[in-house]
């Protein structure tokens, strides 16, 4: 079978990985940090389009102050320093989410990354950050109100296909969704475009998923049968 179009990540275990190794949880994150990095460009290497990391939860700002300011500082140095390399692989970089609660300063380092990266084309990395999958399909809604109000869209013409331009980035569906870390649950990750997406969950923490893990997981994906709800006849 082909290989998967869009896929997605959920980067989760950062903190553990680090608690168990007698850390503080932000040196986890600072080594998920560069484990994106490797694999936006494998990714990039493999031929697959668009790639999607959930970075930061509406729900994480529940959190520490101490560790939502260091995220939000983290952010800031790896969106200015650090994704040069992703730059120079002419890997896209987009984001989704709310920028409310957001600081200034970091909204400033994603509008220069992405104003770096708007002409890039052979991959899309989209940053999912400040994001939540049922705040998306609300803000989406509220925008086809919008259009149907100003008399840019009729009703009868919305459908299924169309509402992805309504997302916060208008992005084909996710055909493959990891989870690392041990947990077995979405946690309102992309739920929209992940309809049909198959599902792969994994007990690696999110800083040890290297290049050869995703490997494994796409060798997973080939074995996978994706009817979209059809059945297959002989």
């Amino acid at each position: 079978m082909n290989g998967p179009n869009h896929v997605a990540i959920i980067m989760d275990g950062n903190g553990r990985w680090a608690q168990e190794r007698g850390l503080k949880r932000s040196e986890g994150h600072k080594e998920g940090a560069k484990t994106l990095e490797k694999l936006a460009i494998h990714a990039k290497e493999l031929g697959i389009k668009v790639l999607s990391v959930f970075a930061f939860s509406t729900d994480n700002f529940k959190r520490s102050k101490e560790e939502v300011d260091y995220l939000m500082n983290l952010c800031i140095t790896y969106f200015n320093e650090k994704l040069s390399k992703v730059i120079d692989n002419n890997v896209k970089i987009i984001f989704s989410g709310r920028k409310e609660n957001l600081r200034e300063d970091v909204l400033e380092a994603m509008k220069n990354v992405t104003e770096k990266t708007k002409n890039n084309t052979a991959c899309i990395l989209n940053i999912c950050f400040n994001y939540g999958g049922q705040e998306e399909i609300v803000d989406a809604t509220k925008k086809v109100f919008k259009d149907l109000k100003e008399g840019k869209l009729k009703e009868e013409d919305l459908n299924k296909e169309n509402f992805y331009q309504y997302m916060y980035q208008n992005l084909p569906p996710i055909d493959f969704l990891i989870r690392t870390g041990k947990e077995h649950r979405l946690s309102g990750f992309m739920l929209y475009q992940a309809t049909y997406a198959e599902l792969y969950f994994v007990d690696t923490y999110f800083p040890d998923f290297l290049e050869k893990n995703l490997d494994e997981a796409l060798e997973y994906y080939s074995t996978r049968d994706r009817r979209f709800g059809s059945v297959k006849t002989d």
